[in-house]
C-alpha cells in the first residue's frame, strides 16, 4: 500500500514539475516573437491628437511618489489634464498634490478631494471622484505608483482612433525594489505574473486587461455601467474587459512597459501582498489559476525529488527544472522587459518560487483579503464585502 501511495504521489508531483519546465520554454518562444514586432507610433499632426484627461488615485505617501506622480504631468501631448484625486482632506499626500498643481497650473493640475464611498474597491471609490473633475472625453487611467516616460500618452492614446477598440492598455514592470522582500514582489511581477501576460497576448492563450494602465472613451464607461459598477469587483479591471468584449470590442494591448515602483515596508506586508496577487488570479478566472498548479515546476520538483528521499532520479529533476526557470527568467527579464533590476535579485527567485505554492493554496482557502491594511472577504463572484454583509452574496 505505501508503495502505491509513493508511486502515486511521484506521478502527482513530476507531472507540473515536468510541464513547468515545457511552459519555460514556451515563455521564452513568446518573448522572441514579442520582441520581433515592430513598435510603430501614429504620426499625427497637433490637432489630431484628442484631448485626454488623466486620472490618478492617491491614497498616502508613497516611495518616489513626486518623479511618479510629476512624470504624468511631463507629457509630450499637445492637451491632457491630470486629475489626483484622494477621499481624505487629511490625507499626507494633499501637500505634495498642491505643489505639482501650482508648478504646472491649475489648468492642467485638477487636485479632487472627495469623499465617495460607492463599494468597497478603494480604487474604484478614489476614481469616482476624480471623475467628477473630468474635463475631456479621453480617460486614461493611471496608479499612483506608476512612473510615466513622455510618450506614454500618444502611445496608449493612438489604439482608441480605431473605432472597434473600446479600451487599450499598456504592459508593466515592477522596479525600485530595495530590501530581500521587495525584490521577492518584483520578481513575482516581472518574472511570474509578466510572463504569463506575455505568453497569454502572444498565444491568444486568454484574455486580459491591465487596470495599472489603461485608457477608454468616458462613452464607453457609461456603456459598461460606469465605474459605480465596478466598485465592489477585486479585479476590476478584468471585470471592466470583460464587459467591453461583451460590447463586440477589443482590449488592446500595447507592447510598451511602464514602471510600477515596488513599495514594502516588511515582509509580512509582502506576504499579504502574495496572497491578494493569488486572490486576484482566482478570483478574475478561477479554473485557469487551478490549471496554474500544472506550470509550477519548482516547488513540485522539490516535492519529487523528497518523495523519491533524494536519489539520484530527483535531484536530476530538481536541477532540471532550477536550471530551465533561471534561464527562461533571465530571458524574459533581459530581453522581453529589459529589467536589469530583475536579473540582480534573480538568485531569490527559487525561494519566491517555493514559497508561492504556500500562496496558492492560500488563494483557495482563505475567504479574506488584504486592501490597503484593511480585511475584507472575498465572496464566489469576485466581490469585495464587508464581514457583516457576506450573507448576501452566497
Amino acid at each position: 500500500m505505501a508503495s502505491v501511495v509513493r508511486h502515486t504521489l511521484e506521478w502527482l508531483f513530476l507531472i507540473p514539475a515536468i510541464g513547468g519546465s515545457v511552459y519555460a520554454v514556451l515563455c521564452i518562444l513568446a518573448v522572441i516573437r514579442l520582441r520581433m514586432r515592430p513598435a510603430v507610433l501614429p504620426q499625427r499632426s497637433r490637432e489630431q491628437w484628442p484631448p485626454v484627461t488623466v486620472l490618478k488615485p492617491v491614497h498616502g505617501l508613497e516611495k518616489n511618489q513626486r518623479e511618479n506622480l510629476r512624470s504624468c504631468c511631463l507629457q509630450d501631448y499637445p492637451e491632457f489634464q491630470v486629475v489626483f484625486s484622494v477621499q481624505d482632506k487629511e490625507d499626507a499626500a494633499i501637500p505634495l498634490l498642491k505643489e505639482l498643481q501650482q508648478e504646472f497650473g491649475a489648468e492642467q493640475v485638477t487636485v479632487a478631494i472627495e469623499n465617495f464611498r460607492t463599494g468597497s474597491n478603494g480604487k474604484i471609490n478614489n476614481m469616482i471622484g476624480g471623475l467628477r473633475h473630468a474635463r475631456h472625453d479621453i480617460l486614461v487611467i493611471s496608479d499612483s505608483d506608476v512612473f510615466l516616460r513622455p510618450d506614454y500618452l500618444k502611445t496608449i492614446v493612438a489604439p482608441l482612433s480605431d473605432p472597434g477598440v473600446g479600451c487599450s492598455c499598456t504592459l508593466y514592470k515592477a522596479a525600485g525594489a530595495e530590501t530581500w522582500f521587495e525584490k521577492m514582489e518584483l520578481l513575482t511581477l516581472n518574472a511570474d505574473f509578466m510572463a504569463n501576460v506575455l505568453f497569454a497576448h502572444i498565444s491568444g492563450a486568454s484574455k486580459f486587461c491591465l487596470g495599472a494602465s489603461a485608457a477608454l472613451h468616458r462613452s464607453t464607461l457609461e456603456q459598461i455601467g460606469g465605474l459605480d459598477s465596478l466598485a465592489d469587483y477585486l479585479v476590476e479591471d478584468y471585470e471592466m474587459g470583460k464587459r467591453i468584449w461583451m460590447l463586440g470590442k477589443k482590449v488592446a494591448v500595447v507592447l510598451y512597459f511602464v514602471d510600477t515602483i515596488v513599495d514594502l515596508k516588511s515582509p509580512s506586508q509582502w506576504w499579504d501582498h502574495q496572497v491578494y496577487w493569488d486572490q486576484n488570479t482566482r478570483a478574475a478566472r478561477p479554473l485557469a489559476f487551478f490549471a496554474t498548479a500544472l506550470v509550477r515546476s519548482v516547488p513540485f520538483a522539490v516535492l519529487y525529488a523528497v518523495v523519491r528521499m533524494g536519489d539520484a532520479t530527483g535531484l536530476w529533476i530538481v536541477a532540471g527544472a532550477f536550471a530551465l526557470r533561471l534561464m527562461s527568467a533571465a530571458i524574459i527579464l533581459r530581453w522581453g522587459l529589459r529589467d536589469r533590476e530583475g536579473l540582480r535579485s534573480l538568485g531569490l527567485l527559487i525561494f519566491r518560487d517555493i514559497s508561492s505554492l504556500a500562496t496558492w493554496l492560500l488563494a483557495f482557502t482563505k475567504r479574506t483579503t488584504i486592501w490597503r491594511g484593511t480585511s475584507f472577504v472575498l465572496t464566489r463572484d469576485g466581490r469585495l464585502v464587508a464581514q457583516d454583509t457576506i450573507t448576501n452574496y452566497e
